[in-house]
């Protein structure tokens, strides 16, 4: 039986620094042309993120920026939420876990959690500073990776090789603040049994559809699966409920994922059940591939442990990582694109299609402002726009701004036009199993054969004739729009309304274009890239 509703949710961003290129392309646009294709489809559909606002590396960069945590996410989440809006992302809600909604059911999770037997408290050796009089931890701490022997490693992970880790494992960990070296010293934590959902976990894993990368990274997980602190000495966090836990809050990889929930609830307190604790729903988390773990296995493992009967991820369409010409993004190291300046210069739209025809959908994928100019230029301009500029003006100029009546149909026509309904359905299909690569590639095949037909079919040599080539053309224009909208929806609804739909483009399946029909007057539907853009945007 089909899901009765769709949920889905983005990788919640953290609330420490601007979005670039790279979180966009991996996980935010991937959901969002996911969302817009199900709604497009009448599908009930809920699609949830919002910002990631706790932690120590929090508490550092206040620390560093002169503000208090709070005025730091606060910060962010309106740098963030408003970029979101720029690029259309189209959250059904986007919120953050600072609302008290999330410190309830992030504690209730906890609570049930420990009466479950899942929890239990430990005390445990942690990097403590002599110098700062206090434990470190996470972001504050700095040492050797003891997997790789990388020796600028983060006290949760390597970000050379990738791994994940307690802090206590690293060699010569030392204060990121103070640079002092750090010694252990015994302190009360909470730990979730992960290594007692072992089996649940290999049996629940084995028939899933997911990518083989995304497969074989999560069961290496499952392999390794150990007792987990979800507890941190802080006083930024959601306390833990207990009377014996004073400066103890819930570690932020814990409390984060609960946010998709928490905030389906504070979105609609009567509907929340229905989308999460229902077998009738598919739930979808769209992340990069750094996010895999939390979400294939430490998060299912929480939900098994609590009695509600939550449901489960069903796709994990896990993206690889976007470089930037060829390097990863770095705000530090100045390797990274204002988004201001940007969005001075160009549409939401190109960079939308730009990032879906070169998504990092298997492999790790590159920006460059070459590959971005030529593609505007030669896909967006040359092939959609071209074909959707001349057809609409040799309407307008020759045949009195009315979609034609055709007439009989050439092997010719009906050949052009079962060509554009099957690559429409290829396109469906490409949406479907979230490659907005081939999904592109389908859509510039598309105008492209528009293009073709019209050089063919040679309009302006039969005037009488054209009527029935020009009623294919605007045939072939309405499937591009519906298409294309998931990816460039502002686009793709100047053309719904040049074709002449007063009301917007909301649906994928729709009836024939309508004969006697006025077309208002082209507009071109896409800007040239100058190179001098480039520049002022570089």
């Amino acid at each position: 039986m089909p899901p009765k509703r769709y949920l889905v949710t983005a990788a919640l961003p953290y609330a420490n620094g601007p979005l670039h290129f790279g979180h966009i392309a991996g996980c935010y646009l991937p959901a969002d042309c996911y969302s817009r294709f199900l709604r497009q489809n009448g599908e009930d559909v809920f699609f949830v993120s919002g910002s990631d606002e706790y932690g120590v590396a929090i508490t550092l960069s206040a620390e560093q920026a002169g503000r208090s945590p709070k005025e730091h996410v606060d910060h962010f989440h309106a740098i963030n939420k408003a970029f979101f809006e720029t690029l259309k992302i189209s959250f059904d809600h986007y919120s953050r876990t600072t609302i008290d909604i999330h410190t309830k059911t992030a504690q209730e999770f906890f609570t049930t959690l420990l009466n479950n037997g899942w929890v239990e408290e430990q005390m445990s050796d942690q990097l403590y500073s002599e110098a700062d009089g206090r434990f470190l931890a996470d972001r504050y701490v700095e040492g050797t990776c003891p997997k790789c022997g990388f020796d600028k490693a983060r006290g949760d992970e390597c970000t050379s090789c990738g791994a994940s880790y307690e802090a206590t494992d690293l060699k010569n960990p030392k204060s990121k603040l103070t640079g002092a070296p750090l010694n252990t010293k015994a302190t009360k934590h909470w730990f979730l049994r992960f290594d007692k959902f072992k089996d649940q976990l290999i049996q629940w894993i084995q028939d899933k559809p997911w990518k083989a990368n995304v497969k074989s990274f999560a069961k290496h997980y499952i392999d390794e699966l150990k007792p987990r602190a979800i507890t941190r000495d802080s006083n930024w966090g959601i306390p833990v409920p207990l009377d014996h836990a004073e400066g103890k809050v819930l570690y932020v990889w814990f409390d984060a994922p609960i946010g998709y929930i928490s905030m389906t609830k504070e979105w609609d307190e009567n509907r929340w059940s229905d989308f999460w604790q229902n077998s009738d729903t598919q739930l979808t988390h769209f992340v990069g591939k750094d996010n895999i773990p939390f979400h294939a296995i430490f998060f299912p493992a929480m939900l098994m442990g609590m009695d509600q009967n939550y449901k489960l991820v069903d796709d994990l369409p896990a993206n690889e990582f976007l470089q930037y010409e060829g390097k990863q993004f770095s705000k530090s190291a100045g390797h990274t694109i204002d988004l201001e300046r940007f969005f001075k210069q160009f549409t939401p739209d190109q960079i939308r299609y730009v990032l879906a025809a070169n998504a990092p959908e298997t492999q790790d994928a590159d920006f460059s402002w070459d590959d971005f100019q030529t593609r505007c230029n030669s896909e967006l301009v040359g092939k959609f726009g071209n074909f959707a500029n001349r057809s609409l003006v040799f309407i307008q100029r020759k045949l009195d701004a009315v979609i034609p009546a055709h007439g009989d149909l050439t092997p010719d026509d009906q050949d052009f036009l079962d060509r554009c309904r099957e690559l429409k359905e290829q396109i469906h299909a490409a949406y479907s199993g979230y490659s907005l690569r081939k999904a592109t590639q389908l859509i510039m095949e598309l105008a492209q054969i528009g293009n073709i037909y019209f050089d063919h079919k040679k309009p302006w040599k039969d005037l009488e004739g054209a009527k029935t080539t020009l009623y294919c053309c605007l045939q072939c224009l309405q499937d591009l729009a519906i298409a294309a909208a998931p990816i460039i929806p502002t686009s793709a609804g100047k053309l719904w309304a040049l074709l002449g739909y007063a009301t917007p483009l909301t649906t994928w399946n729709h009836d024939p274009i309508l004969a006697g029909q006025p077309l208002p007057t082209p507009e071109i539907l896409f800007a040239k890239v100058e190179d001098d853009q480039i520049q002022a945007a570089k």
